[in-house]
């Protein structure tokens, strides 16, 4: 893998292949006269590895894979997999829009392995810019070698989020002195390890909790434990999926939230979670209808404690149990808790990597650190040179991590690399009006 200076320059390198830089990567393949690498440290393509629960879905339609959005006639479309595979005439028969999770990963698998463009096993190590073109310097399969491109994409993904308070049982668990202690993304790894103790807490509402909690109230009963489930929502929220709704994953909502002040941006942000955080309401239905169904014998050994967050907590190695502080947000009162495992399905957050320290000068930057991206999806001094996948919540809001906008996002970003429209970009396609209507002046009525 090693290179010089002198080597072939790439138009773009992409760097960490998750389901969005792979996207990009399918529907860059045909364009003519484009080279453009794409770099993961993982050997292989895996999406949320300890989630991948038997009966879990996606929460959109087959339609929001890797390229139909963007090109319907993509040989990399999900349903095209599903022919290859001599699975789609099932899938049909099955009647139901949403992919397996598990489905899914073996989709994106199936259109990695056919990308020469997509090196696996490759780490990047450093970065740095020089007269026009960034140099990567990569440690991969063949050794460590350097990668020249003109323009990046950052696709690393978000990573295993826990709020500060229980951080010290995390640490403890994974030192090896404390106990059960683990983050939802290693669930399935976990597991058996999990249901060994008397008490298992969840701390989280989101769909992954869901998820967990539903399984192992299904297996309580077989072995012996107590279940927890612990939120500081008022309530176990669905994700709200009405059609009104679902139009603000659009072009012309970006266009608005992207137009609004940062600080306003932020309060939004911190509104919204139902909208993209919520819990898939069949999944509601059916934890009730399995409590129902348990509560005929005698009371479940199961807690739903909701306005509770998690103030503290220890590990206590005499009485090998956590004990966990919560606050009741609406009660305004304390109260502890007692769990020998905690899974915190507390969701994910966007860590910036540290590679990109040499050319922290190329990246632009909000009063409060965070990159400044534009609203074609670039972050850098220079315009169209940097890109982001899934690290512009904070700008373009709640559509950054909807898998349904990520051919659309692509679009955008290539429509910046080649100086043209590769793919149609949508511009319109909600009935609603965000903002006040173009061309009418404030207080004039419509």
């Amino acid at each position: 893998m090693s290179t010089s200076l002198n080597a072939m320059v790439h138009d773009f390198a992409a760097i960490g292949v998750g389901p969005f830089n792979l996207g990009l990567a399918a529907l860059a393949e045909p364009v003519e006269n484009l080279n453009g690498v794409f770099l993961e440290q993982r050997d292989t393509f895996e999406w949320h590895p300890g989630m991948m629960l038997e009966p879990a879905h996606l929460q959109v339609p087959f339609m929001a894979d890797l390229v139909t959005m963007a090109d319907p006639t993509s040989p990399y479309s999900f349903l095209n997999f599903l022919k290859q595979t001599g699975r789609l005439y099932r899938f049909y028969i099955r009647e139901n829009f949403y992919p397996l999770r598990a489905e899914y990963n073996q989709y994106c698998q199936w259109v990695a392995g056919q990308l020469p463009s997509v090196r696996f096993g490759t780490t990047v190590l450093e970065t740095a810019y020089d007269d026009g073109v960034y140099r990567l310097t990569v440690s991969g399969p063949d050794g460590p070698g350097v990668l020249l491109a003109r323009r990046l994409v950052l696709g690393t993904g978000t990573g295993p989020y826990v709020p500060a308070a229980g951080q010290g049982i995390l640490a403890d668990a994974a030192a090896g002195p404390g106990g059960v202690a683990i983050h939802n993304a290693d669930y399935l790894a976990r597991k058996a390890e999990l249901q060994q103790r008397r008490s298992i807490t969840i701390i989280g509402s989101g769909q992954s909790a869901a998820e967990i909690y539903y399984e192992l109230l299904q297996e309580a009963d077989a072995h012996g434990y107590r279940l927890d489930w612990v939120t500081r929502s008022g309530r176990f929220f669905p994700l709200e999926y009405t059609k009104l709704t679902l139009e603000m994953t659009s072009p012309e909502y970006v266009d608005y939230f992207h137009n609004l002040p940062p600080e306003q941006r932020d309060r939004l942000n911190a509104t919204q979670k139902n909208l993209y955080k919520g819990i898939n309401s069949d999944l509601i239905d059916a934890i009730y209808d399995l409590l129902y169904t348990r509560s005929l014998t005698g009371m479940v050994d199961t807690r739903l404690l909701t306005h509770s967050t998690l103030s503290a907590a220890e590990w206590d190695a005499d009485a090998r149990t956590h004990t966990l502080h919560l606050h009741h947000g609406e009660q305004g009162s304390s109260y502890r808790l007692e769990s020998e495992a905690v899974v915190f399905a507390t969701g994910y957050g966007y860590r910036e990597p540290r590679f990109l320290g040499g050319i922290r000068d190329r990246i632009a930057r909000d009063s409060a650190g965070r990159f400044a991206v534009d609203r074609n999806y670039s972050t850098g001094v220079e315009s169209s040179e940097i890109f982001v996948q899934n690290a512009e919540l904070h700008t373009h809001g709640f559509a950054t991590p909807d898998l349904g906008m990520g051919a659309y996002r692509n679009s955008c970003i290539l429509r910046e690399i080649t100086g043209r429209e590769v793919y149609p970009v949508e511009r319109s396609i909600a009935f609603q009006q965000f903002g006040v209507p173009a061309g009418v002046a404030a207080g004039v009525t419509v």
